[in-house]
C-alpha cells in the first residue's frame, strides 16, 4: 500500500468546517396551558421580586391576594381563548422561522424560556446543555427593555444555567426598540392595518392610531427603568416609518393590575378621548410581538366594547408581528450582529442606548465584559 507524500496531503482539499452550533434562547412571558394552570401562572407572575418590589414574606402575601382577585377575570379570558394561552405555539413558530432564516450560515436551534409558565428557564437551560452549543444568544421577545421583563428573565436564566452546569460563550441582546429592521417590519404591519381601516371608514371620519403598550407602575419607571422611554422611541420611529402625512397618533398603556399609580395615559382614557373627539381608532400593539390574552381579549374584546360605549365611530386593531417575515428577518439580523460583537451584553446598536437618567438600563446595572465570558 502506497503512502501519500507530504505534498500530496497538503494539496488535498480540506473538509469544510462545520457551521457553528448556536443556541438561541427566546425569552417570553408564558401563559397557562390549561385552565387549571391559571392560578399558579398568576402567582408566579405576582410573586416575582421584579414585579412586586417588597420583602419576601410581604411579596408572597400580596401575590396571593392579587392572584385571588385576578383569578376569575383571568380564567374568563383564557376560556375565551379556548382554555389556554396561544403564546407557546406562536413562540415555537417564531423559533422555527428564525432557525430557517439563519441557515445555512449557522446551525441555529431555538429554545424557549418562559418566565411564569412552562417551559421555564430551568427546562430550557437543561435542553441547551444537552444540545451542546458552541455559543448561546439570549434573545428577548420584548423589544423594549424593562427590569420586569427582560431583566427578570436574565436573572432567572443566570440561576438556571448555573444549576444546569451550562458553560458556553453567551451574548445577550438587551433591546431593539429602534432597530431599523424591527421598526420597518412593524411599520409595514401598522401601515397595512391603517390603509385597511381608512378604506373601511367614511372619508369624513378621522382616524387616530393608539400605540398601546403594557403599562408599568410609575414607581418602577421613576426608579430608573428605561421601558417607557424605549416605548416612546419605538413609537416615534414606527410612526415616522408609516409615512402617513400628519399622522394622528398617541402612546398609551394597558393592563393595569395593581392599585399603584401606573404610567399613562391609559388606553381606556384614550378611547374615551377618541369618543369625545368623534375619531375612529386603530390600536397597534407596540410592545407585544405575539398574540396573547392582552391582544386577543383585552384589545379585541374588552376595549372594543368600551370603544362602542364611548361612541368611538370605528375600532380597528393591527395584528402582532408573530412570524411575519420582516420581523423574523430583523431577529436574524440581531443574532448575527450579537455574534459579531465582542460584548456579552448588546443593544441593537451594540453599546448603551438609554440616557443616563435611566439607571436601571442593563448596561449600567449589569455591565458588560468580553463575549468569552458566560452569562
Amino acid at each position: 500500500m502506497e503512502t501519500a507524500t507530504t505534498l500530496e496531503l497538503m494539496d488535498r482539499p480540506k473538509p469544510a468546517r462545520a457551521s457553528p452550533r448556536v443556541a438561541i434562547v427566546l425569552f417570553n412571558l408564558g401563559g397557562p396551558d390549561r385552565i387549571e394552570s391559571v392560578r399558579p401562572f398568576l402567582y408566579n407572575l405576582f410573586s416575582d421580586r421584579a414585579i412586586i418590589r417588597a420583602p419576601a414574606p410581604i411579596r408572597q402575601v400580596l401575590a396571593w391576594l392579587i392572584t385571588r382577585k385576578r383569578l376569575a377575570p383571568a380564567t374568563e379570558n383564557y376560556e375565551i381563548l379556548g382554555g389556554k394561552s396561544p403564546l407557546l405555539e406562536l413562540t415555537e413558530e417564531q423559533g422555527r422561522a428564525l432557525e430557517a432564516a439563519l441557515a445555512p450560515e449557522m446551525t441555529a436551534k431555538c429554545f424557549i424560556a418562559m418566565r411564569y409558565w412552562h417551559p421555564m428557564s430551568d427546562e430550557a437551560a437543561r435542553a441547551v446543555k444537552a444540545w451542546g452549543p458552541d455559543e448561546v444568544i439570549l434573545l428577548p421577545l420584548y423589544p423594549q427593555f424593562s427590569t420586569t421583563t427582560t431583566g427578570s428573565s436574565l436573572d432567572a436564566w443566570r440561576e438556571a444555567a448555573a444549576r444546569a452546569g451550562l458553560v458556553a460563550p453567551t451574548r445577550v441582546v438587551c433591546c431593539y426598540h429602534s432597530d431599523p429592521a424591527f421598526v420597518g417590519a412593524t411599520a409595514a404591519i401598522a401601515r397595512r392595518a391603517y390603509d385597511d381601516a381608512r378604506a373601511a371608514l367614511d372619508p369624513a371620519v378621522p382616524l387616530r392610531v393608539l400605540f398601546s403598550a403594557h403599562g408599568l407602575p410609575e414607581s418602577i419607571v421613576k426608579a430608573g427603568d428605561p421601558y417607557q422611554w424605549q416605548v416612546e422611541q419605538t413609537v416615534a420611529a414606527v410612526a415616522a416609518a408609516m409615512d402617513v402625512p400628519e399622522l394622528d397618533h398617541v402612546v398609551c398603556y394597558q393592563s393595569r393590575v395593581t392599585p399603584q399609580v401606573w404610567i399613562g395615559p391609559s388606553t381606556e382614557d384614550e378611547l374615551r378621548r377618541a369618543g369625545a373627539d368623534k375619531v375612529a381608532v386603530l390600536v397597534v400593539p407596540i410592545a407585544f410581538v405575539s398574540e396573547h390574552s392582552e391582544t386577543l381579549v383585552e384589545l379585541d374584546v374588552e376595549y372594543r366594547e368600551e370603544a362602542e360605549q364611548f361612541g368611538v365611530p370605528g375600532y380597528f386593531r393591527a395584528p402582532a408581528q408573530n412570524s411575519d417575515a420582516g420581523f423574523v428577518a430583523s431577529l436574524a439580523a440581531l443574532v448575527r450582529r450579537a455574534r459579531g460583537s465582542d460584548r456579552s451584553l448588546c443593544s441593537f446598536r451594540g453599546a448603551r442606548t438609554c440616557p443616563k437618567v435611566h439607571g436601571d438600563c442593563p448596561h449600567a446595572t449589569r455591565g458588560f465584559v468580553t463575549a468569552k465570558a458566560t452569562v
